[in-house]
């Protein structure tokens, strides 16, 4: 084989590894956004087992993009490794979801404020324009259901992001940014919460493009308690 052949042979090699190695990291990332929302939709129950043989089933591939998607739904706090049991999708405590209501009321509402302050008016009307797909959702839906996907579709993200502050954003929109978004989105599924929601978000917006900052912080306050309150009573009927 002549030393051109060889380099070419080479360079063929390295494509084909990249490639495989795109394929993979594609259909991982597949795999986790998928899941996210099924975990975030209710559509996998706490407790449920997942495993690489079962989502391999599912997509086709090999295990080796499957391992790496249940990665990142621990990282996400989403899965939780039990000994002997395998990954199972997460189920928090009542104690455990109190503390985390207690740092989100807080900084949510902090990051209300802010986005009053400083979102542009251009920002704002996009935030108006979001509710109302939100409400051409929750039509759809009968009322029963009020689902925002991530990111720049859900209201929170957006106020979050309009706070500008990139600490703030980072300690929200982090690692437990889906827990989060799969406990709301449980309180939003209980009888006249999808409109008493929504209702409660345009008050918020309403306050914002008005940019009074001290309502939009009360009002998303107000907002988060509620939303812990029926979480709680969620949860003390499903244990009794």
């Amino acid at each position: 084989m002549t030393t051109h052949n060889k380099i070419v042979d080479k360079q063929g090699e390295r494509l084909s590894r990249a490639s495989s190695m795109t394929e993979t990291q594609t259909l991982a990332e597949k795999v986790f956004a998928d899941v996210t929302t099924e975990i975030v939709r209710g559509e996998r129950k706490p407790g449920e087992r997942i495993s690489e043989q079962m989502l391999v089933e599912k997509y086709g591939g090999s295990r080796a993009p499957m391992r790496e998607a249940i990665q990142k739904l621990e990282a996400r706090h989403l899965v939780v490794r039990i000994p002997h049991a395998g990954a199972r999708v997460v189920s928090l405590s009542l104690a455990e979801l109190r503390d985390i209501y207690e740092v989100r009321v807080e900084l949510e509402s902090m990051a209300c404020r802010l986005a009053a302050e400083r979102m542009t008016d251009d920002e704002i009307a996009e935030l108006q324009q979001l509710l109302k797909n939100h409400e051409d959702s929750i039509e759809a839906e009968q009322g029963m259901a009020y689902y925002q996907k991530a990111g720049d579709l859900d209201l929170h993200y957006r106020l979050i992001r309009g706070s500008k502050n990139e600490r703030l954003h980072q300690m929200l929109c982090g690692e437990l940014y889906h827990l989060v978004r799969m406990y709301r989105y449980q309180t939003s599924t209980s009888e006249k919460r999808p409109l008493q929601a929504l209702q409660e978000h345009q008050r918020i917006v309403e306050a914002i493009a008005a940019r009074d900052a001290e309502l939009a912080e009360l009002l998303m306050r107000r907002h988060i308690q509620t939303s812990l309150q029926n979480l709680e009573f969620l949860l003390e009927q499903s244990q009794a």
